[in-house]
């Protein structure tokens, strides 16, 4: 990750819940978890705010952490020898970062903040200790997770724009 953390504005676990309830997109992060798992899980992320045209995720990084958006707007671009080139974008209410996040690989692409974006972060360490102390909601996130890349996947333009 090439971004440093600002001082967390007012973030709360609610406006996450609210952004992923009105998105309508195939890759949604939806979770089956009841309000009091939705602030237990919170307990497990950190806060983070990122400015308009700041880089989250850099592509071949080996960094695995996971990304739920909470409000903003991120880009997704794969970069060659000839350019950078946009795959998509990736909404309030959503992931990024996941393909890394289960695979262990380096990152397949570069993303960006299009608008300013309150986003929380969920890291292999931290979901390591949620799995052990809160395995049924670890299992939730996971395939929540799983099923946005399954979507990305399926989605032949979008199959890149796993990171």
């Amino acid at each position: 990750m090439s971004t440093s953390p600002n001082a967390p504005a007012a973030f709360d676990i609610r406006e996450l819940i609210a952004a992923t309830a009105q998105n309508s997109s195939a890759d949604v992060f939806r979770p089956a978890l009841k309000a009091a798992d939705w602030q237990v899980l919170g307990s497990y992320l950190q806060p983070l705010s990122v400015r308009p045209g700041q880089v989250l995720i850099q592509q071949n990084a080996a960094d695995r952490t996971v990304y739920l958006v909470e409000s903003g707007s991120l880009t997704v671009h794969y970069e060659d020898k000839a350019g950078r080139i946009r795959l998509a974008s990736v909404d309030a209410g959503s992931a990024v970062g996941e393909g890394a996040f289960f695979s262990r690989e380096p990152r397949n692409a570069t993303v960006q903040a299009a608008t300013a974006c309150k986003l929380w972060t969920l890291s292999p360490l931290r979901f390591g200790e949620l799995s052990n102390r809160q395995p049924q909601i670890a299992l939730e996130v996971a395939m929540a997770l799983g099923a946005i890349v399954s979507k990305r996947l399926s989605n032949r333009l979008q199959r890149v724009a796993v990171t």
